[in-house]
Parts: C-alpha cells; structure tokens; sequence
C-alpha cells in the first residue's frame, strides 16, 4: 500500500510538468498587451473618459442658441347672455365656437451672463482633462497590478521547481534507505522516517501546483481572457532594475505623479467654481426672436376667419438686485473650496514625499537582502553536499540531512522572497513616478538583473 502511493506521487511528480511542458509561453509584455485591450475595467473608464470628451461642445457650454418649433390647434365653443342697459331684449348666443391654429419658430440665445458661458466652457475642458487622468491612473494602476500578479505566477513557478528538486532529494533518500534497509544496515524506523519526509514533500508540491494555477487564473482573470487558459511565464528569473535614482524617481513623481495631477485640476475646477458663481454680479443680456403664424375660424360674428403672421424680435436685460444674500454666500463657500483644494494638494504632496521615502528605503534595504540571501543559498548548498555525503557513509543522521535540505529548501524560499519583495517596491516605485508604463517596454538585456534561484 505504501509503496503503491509512493509511486502515484513520483507519477504525479512526472506527469504534470510534461502536461505544462505543451503550455504556450508568455512574457510580461504580451500578458499587459492583452490586458490593456481586453480588460472590461479598462474598458469602462475608457468609456467614461468618451463620456467627458463628448461634453466638450459649444451648445453644452451655452455659447449657441436654442432653436424651438411648435404648432397647435385650439377648439372653443362658449355661450353667452347679453343684457343691454335698455330695456332691450336679452341677446343670447349658443354653442358659438372658435378654432385656432398657430404654429411658430422661436429662438432665444444668451448674449451676456457675466462671461459664465465662458467659465462653463473652460469648466468642460477641464472635465475632459480630468478623465484623462482618470484613464491615465487606472492604465497605471493596471500596469502595476498585472506586473505584480506576473511575478508572484513566476515567484511560484521558481518555487514549484525548487519543490520538485525537494522531492526529487527526498526520493533519492528514500532509495537509499530503502536499499540499506533490506541488507539490515538501518532500521524500520529509519525507512518510516524517510517516507514520511517523502510524503510531506511531495504534499507541499501538489499544494504548489495548486498556488500556481490559482495565479494564472488571476492573470487571465485580470487579462479579461478565458480563465482557463494555461500558458506559463517566459522568465524564469525575477529581475529588477537595481540603478534607480533615488532624485531622478522623486522629481518625476512630484511633476508626473496621476494623483497629483488630479489634486490640481480639482483646484482649478473649484477656482471656475467661483468665477461662475461671481458671474451672477453682471446683468444679462438675453436675445428672443420668433416668426408666427395664427389662423381663427369662427362659426359666429361679423368675420368667418382670420390670419395673423409675422416676425418678433425682443431682447431682455436684467440684473438681480437682492436675492436673499445667497449671491454672495455661494461666492463665499466657492473661495473656502479653493482653500480646501489647495489643502488637499498639499497634502497630497506632503503624502507622496512619505510614500516614496518609505518606498525607497524598502527598496535599498531588499537589494542588500537579496545579496545576503545569495550568500545564504551558496552556503546552503554547499552544506547540505557534505550532508549528503556524510549520510551516504553512514557518518550522519537522517534528522541532520532532513535539518540541512530543509535549510537548503528555506534558503531557496528566503531568496525567492527577497527577489519578489524587490520588485514590488520597484513597481511601486515607478508608479508613483509616473514611470510604470515603462514595463511595456521589454529590456533587453534587463538594466539590472538579481542572482537567480534557478528552476530545477
């Protein structure tokens, strides 16, 4: 029984990296080519940012007039008494009816307002300049988001072939063991050891397999393509750029940063705000003009029908003289909005500055620890050939070789780890620049490139 599963988990261990071996291969480029087309958030701010550019019109803004057509027909049957002041007989009159037709073309057109149609023109366009920003930020988001999930899919691909290597030393373990046991050089108890170690490494590979594909379904997911698409990442090496600068990074970020950007225009559509609301201090100045037609039937009187058509033209000027001091509280509120505007984009700065700070910092401190956990995994390695060495001459416990592969194994995960932290601080990083789109550019060969735990 034992050894029958001890064979289904080599099998196991066999057959599914043949399975992804057909897989097709992708890099980062293409997996962010593809989302930037395909993905449906995307898509949707895209979609909004039309929205504003469509608004960005003259007659939206009150430059042009309006222009109304209207017709109708009026059906009106009345009775009346009419008493002379005499004594003259009561006139009476029934059911006496009179039908109009009118029908008219009527233009009303806002000559003056306090240049508000200008302001609300500007207003527009700077609408239209906010939801490119908002594209532009949720492209940037995009960007890092799908390069961050690329990476953790190759973090757990390395991973997955430092397991195999795992399994692959536990079974030559095992076969030692195995082979000692039946010539009565080790006991019972040392081959039960050597298959539950077997057996716990080969469960922490199947769990691998698992990780990954959970990975690969985000980044389909995120690619707004079938879910259940398989392809395997063309790097097999986390790499990252270890020749940023630090001033270069952060005066970009204080003069392209997407956040920024928008904290400005936030304050500017406040600033039109206001001289909206100061608009309201003018006079108006407004343009009616019409051509009409009227035509009466009458069923009663002197006259059976009549006609009335012509031209009218008519201009209004006005100017509000009390309105409650609403005017000028209106104007009040705008200006403290500006304040808060301007306080908001301070803030923002002041919180950019923290972020980068702290970014950077991180940055520096993972590049040592990727260079530390380098040195780390030579020495792990080395120690655990002389395990292996010692093991197959009986010089050493089988606790003491499990004690230096699982060290060789955690040395392996600490390194793979100090990469992948590396690289997000490097994406966040350039995102806060205002820079992440340089991912979609392929580097080659890469500005900088970390000593890499190789797939075995």
């Amino acid at each position: 029984m034992h050894r029958t599963k001890e064979w289904f988990i080599i099998l196991l261990c066999f057959l599914l990296p043949l399975a992804s071996s057909a897989q097709e291969l992708m890099d980062l480029q293409e997996c962010l080519r593809k989302g930037l087309e395909n993905n449906y958030a995307l898509r949707i701010v895209r979609n909004e940012e039309q929205i504003s550019d469509n608004n960005v019109t003259l007659g939206n803004a009150g430059f042009l007039p309006s222009v109304t057509l209207n017709s109708g027909y009026n059906l009106r049957s009345s009775n009346s008494d009419q008493f002379p002041a005499g004594e003259e007989a009561t006139l009476q009159q029934r059911n006496a009816s009179t039908g109009t037709l009118d029908a008219g073309v009527n233009l009303n057109w806002t000559l003056f307002e306090g240049f508000s149609v200008q302001t609300s023109y500007r207003r527009l366009q700077e609408l239209k300049r906010v939801g490119e920003l908002n594209t532009r930020l949720a492209v940037e988001n995009f960007i890092a988001n799908l390069t961050a999930e690329y990476y953790n899919y190759v973090q757990q691909q390395i991973r997955l072939g430092n397991l195999k290597y795992a399994v692959a030393l536990s079974r030559e373990r095992l076969r030692i063991v195995e082979s000692r046991y039946q010539v009565g050089s080790l006991s019972r108890l040392d081959l039960q050891q050597a298959k539950v170690y077997f057996n716990a490494d080969s469960s922490l590979l199947i769990q691998q397999y698992e990780i990954l594909h959970s990975s690969r379904i985000r980044l389909n997911e995120m690619m707004g393509g079938d879910v259940n698409h398989t392809f395997a990442a063309i790097d097999t090496t986390i790499s990252y750029n270890a020749s940023l600068q630090k001033e270069e990074l952060l005066e970009d970020a204080l003069q392209q940063n997407t956040q920024l950007l928008l904290a400005v225009k936030n304050k500017t559509l406040s600033e039109l705000e206001l001289k909206s609301r100061q608009s309201q201090n003018f006079p108006y100045l407004r343009l009616n003009t019409g051509y009409g037609f009227t035509h009466y039937n009458y069923n009663s009187g002197t006259l059976d029908r009549q006609r009335n058509w012509g031209p009218t033209v008519g201009v209004t000027l006005g100017y509000t003289l009390f309105d409650g001091f609403n005017r000028r509280r209106e104007q009040k509120n705008a200006q403290i909005s500006i304040q808060n505007r301007q306080l908001e984009l301070e803030q923002s700065k002041l919180a950019l500055e923290s972020d980068f700070a702290y970014m950077w910092m991180a940055y520096q401190n993972n590049l040592e620890l990727t260079q530390l956990e380098v040195e780390s995994l030579e020495n792990a390695k080395l120690n655990y050939e002389i395990a292996m060495e010692r093991y197959q001459i009986g010089d050493l416990s089988g606790l003491e070789l499990r004690e230096a592969q699982n060290s060789l194994l955690e040395a392996e995960q600490r390194l793979l780890t100090a990469q992948y932290n590396t690289k997000l601080y490097e994406i966040s990083l350039l995102q806060v620049s205002g820079r992440v789109g340089e991912y979609l550019i392929p580097l080659s060969p890469p500005a900088g490139r970390s000593s890499p735990t190789e797939v075995r």
